[in-house]
């Protein structure tokens, strides 16, 4: 009996300290805030919200369809897992997942879209199981996830699909890649204009290992332009991308 009784208050305190430590406020104040965690994070998932995932954003969106969103966690301890970035009022609310290889800082550049103001967040999962939480809000007039792509009223992006530019910026102890690619991210929002989008990306080095490993979603703005910084300075890498069509692309940085 006693020991039936200690067992059930033990339980008791771990249940109680469960819902303690994800019982977190969220400082954005969203309504959709726990809505998109139990998504993207697991209902039981343990998480804090971390001043040390910084997430760059404009004060004001002035074009929707390509916001800059800048993601560093470059300041957390530990080993980390995975990124998952979203936006709190999108009707399309994922952005991306990044699987950052220990060789990659943690720390992503790219444009997206926002359809109205709305909060942004990075979900930076540790090997410990936490989830590190950093958000921004950004002001915007809306309607970008609804605005047709420009590239379907131009030929042009049908005989370019794919191609990629990229650059190179070499610092003392690190490389930053960035790249763009031509690709027109439809988000199927658009009457008659089916879901067409980048889905995959990796940094691969010169033995095909995965350095990072991105999934897109359609918010991701049109004609990507993505930033990654390597550990590394003198090795070399190339890119490969895959649409949600099967299309793949791979270009050497």
């Amino acid at each position: 009996m006693k020991i039936t009784t200690i067992l059930t208050l033990c339980l008791s305190f771990m249940l109680s300290a469960g819902l303690q430590a994800n019982s977190q406020a969220d400082p954005l104040n969203s309504v959709m805030w726990d809505y998109n965690r139990q998504i993207f994070l697991g209902n039981n998932a343990e998480y804090v919200f971390d001043d040390r995932i910084k997430v760059g954003v404009p004060q004001f969106a002035e074009d929707p369809t390509q916001v800059p969103v800048d993601i560093d966690a470059t300041a957390l301890t530990g080993e980390i897992v995975r990124i998952v970035s979203w936006a709190d009022m999108n009707p399309i609310q994922h952005i991306f997942t990044y699987y950052p290889h220990p060789d990659v800082l943690p720390k992503v550049s790219m444009r997206i879209k926002v359809q109205q103001a709305t909060p942004v967040r990075a979900a930076v999962l540790t090997k410990d199981g936490v989830w590190h939480i950093g958000s921004s809000w950004l002001e915007a007039a809306g309607g970008g996830c609804t605005t047709p792509s420009v590239g379907n009223a131009d030929p042009y992006w049908e005989s370019h699909l794919g191609e990629t530019k990229s650059r190179v910026f070499k610092g003392a102890q690190s490389s930053r890649y960035k790249f763009r690619v031509i690709h027109p991210m439809d988000t199927g929002l658009v009457g008659s204009i089916p879901e067409f989008f980048i889905h995959q990306v990796e940094l691969r080095d010169e033995s095909g290992r995965a350095l990072a490993r991105m999934e897109l979603s359609p918010p991701v703005s049109e004609n990507p332009v993505i930033t990654f910084d390597l550990r590394t300075t003198d090795a070399k890498h190339h890119l490969w991308l895959r649409d949600n069509n099967g299309n793949e692309f791979e270009k050497a940085l």
